[in-house]
């Protein structure tokens, strides 16, 4: 086996085989769930921000500004407390993510979960009975811990679950249900976007998917790992059997233990842990994987996909049709990832989908220069915005089999057991900074870069590609406690690991 360049003996301690079992299965069905929270939330604000009750209770100065013909269409939505409404939620996210760290270890991933499903189901009830911009921001906060405890207990809890061959088709579980989440908001916001009261049954309907996501977790066992890191080795046993779909899990049972007393005799603080030279590789894996993931700008155009299509020629149907197809086309593309990326690899994915995104980036740059004019002052015809909405499908496509599914996957896998709680808790912190800072700036990026803001992200593109060929070792099939050997085995990380298996 080739791992970033370097061949690998196939017998790899540690791997106790595994196979899709149904337990499995329904398992990492039920947790992957915890996705479609956050992909609901992703796809309803962006509609919801394009409605017209919504714009006259809460925005009415977006509404006067879209009345004027003279407006540069780039700077149609250019509000600090509209994109407020938006990135709010993630600043929140930013905090629940830190603080999930210490509860996912002391009480399992499983509680983390259902924490998270409760708090987002508050945030969906405060919205949907909104009555001024203080309970929208409010809601916001609720939906953004929410979505930071899940976010930050489920990769791992798949990763940890999953068999060592197929990990990667089912962390994509996660993404996938994201992408779900995402085109549902959109359905919903395009049924009701004609109704006065519509945006409220957008808003308030959060609460369905936090249903599935909770009462589902509450069904399923915590991980094997969790269970014997917090000394329950009979439930561990027996959850391991269960998901293994065999009596005879001694083996891996044993490794377990062994992993888990090696994190405790290390008695350090984890956030400090994590910091020691030989974890550099993984800390630099925890920032900038989640780092460039939200630099592509997936989520900005996710979040402000009706406004981004309204600003450029769709209707207001029209513009939140166009958003069904793009999360449709990325839903897809995520399932193309689930069939390959245990065949061909995430580096293999990483890279062919980096490249797919900078041309597109740079080819929706080209079309509104020429098409809108460098003032943004002409309006698209309707084949020309339908162009623009062709190359962002392409985009999505792209980011739906490579840098969506594996930012959550790489670095749910990479981390020792002793600091995985706290990596994947970096990794959502690093996560939600990034999307709330862009979701804050982009509509006025969009104003004053006007085709430049996509420029903007293709550079970014164009980065993360080059350090994903240089720097990001291959981790397909390794089981969770031989991942050290990836490190020792790469041209530049090796210098940094103990050669003792951590």
């Amino acid at each position: 086996m080739a791992i970033g360049g370097f061949a690998v003996d196939g017998n790899i301690s540690g791997d106790f085989g595994g196979r899709i079992t149904a337990a499995v299965v329904i398992t990492c069905i039920v947790a992957a769930s915890g996705g479609l929270i956050f992909g609901y939330d992703i796809g309803i604000s962006g509609g919801v921000t394009t409605m017209v009750p919504f714009l006259h209770k809460f925005f009415p100065s977006v509404l006067r500004k879209a009345a004027d013909a003279k407006t540069n269409v780039y700077c149609v939505y250019d509000s600090q407390v509209l994109t407020a409404f938006t990135s709010s939620l993630y600043l929140a996210g930013l905090a629940a993510s830190l603080v999930a760290s210490p509860i996912t270890a002391a009480f399992g991933r499983k509680f983390t979960m259902v924490l998270g499903g409760c708090t987002f189901l508050v945030g969906a009830a405060i919205n949907g009975g909104a009555q001024n911009i203080a309970m929208l921001i409010l809601g916001r906060i609720f939906l953004g811990f929410g979505v930071g405890f899940t976010n930050q207990a489920t990769p791992v809890y798949l990763s940890e679950v999953a068999p060592p061959k197929y990990r990667g088709a089912f962390n994509t579980g996660f993404q996938f249900f994201i992408g779900i989440g995402v085109v549902g908001a959109n359905c919903i916001n395009y049924g009701t976007a004609r109704r006065s009261w519509g945006w409220r049954l957008s808003l308030g309907l959060a609460v369905v998917p936090a249903l599935i996501m909770t009462l589902g977790a509450l069904m399923i066992s915590d991980t094997p790992s969790s269970l014997v890191e917090r000394g329950k080795l009979e439930k561990a046993r027996k959850a391991l059997a269960k998901v293994r779909g065999k009596a005879d899990v001694g083996a891996e049972l044993t490794e377990l233990i062994r992993a888990s007393e090696v994190a405790k005799a290390a008695a350090k603080e984890p956030f400090v842990t994590i910091f020691e030279r030989q974890y550099r590789p993984h800390l630099v894996m925890a920032i900038l994987i989640p780092f460039f993931q939200q630099v592509t700008g997936i989520n900005i155009i996710a979040f402000y996909a009706p406004v981004l299509f309204q600003s450029v020629g769709f209707g207001r149907d029209s513009a939140l049709l166009a958003a069904i197809v793009l999360g449709l086309v990325n839903l897809g593309s995520i399932l193309v990832s689930t069939l390959v990326v245990d065949r061909f690899g995430r580096r293999f994915l990483f890279l062919e989908g980096g490249t797919q995104m900078f041309i597109c980036q740079v080819a929706v740059a080209v079309a509104l220069a020429v098409m809108a004019g460098v003032s943004g002052m002409r309006h698209l015809s309707k084949g020309q915005a339908i162009f623009v909405l062709v190359l962002m499908c392409i985009y999505a496509a792209g980011f739906g089999w490579s840098w969506g599914p594996l930012s959550w996957l790489v670095p749910s896998e990479i981390f020792p057991l002793k600091i995985r709680p706290t990596g994947q808790s970096i990794n959502v912190a690093v996560n939600f900074a990034t999307t709330f800072v862009l979701s804050q700036t982009f509509l006025s990026m969009l104003c004053h870069f006007k085709y430049g803001a996509f420029l903007f992200y293709a550079a970014w593109i164009a980065l993360m590609t080059i350090f994903v060929a240089l720097f990001v070792p291959e981790t397909k099939g390794i089981p969770l406690d031989s991942m050290d050997i990836v490190w020792k085995q790469h041209w530049y990380w090796h210098r940094f690991v103990k050669e003792e298996h951590q």
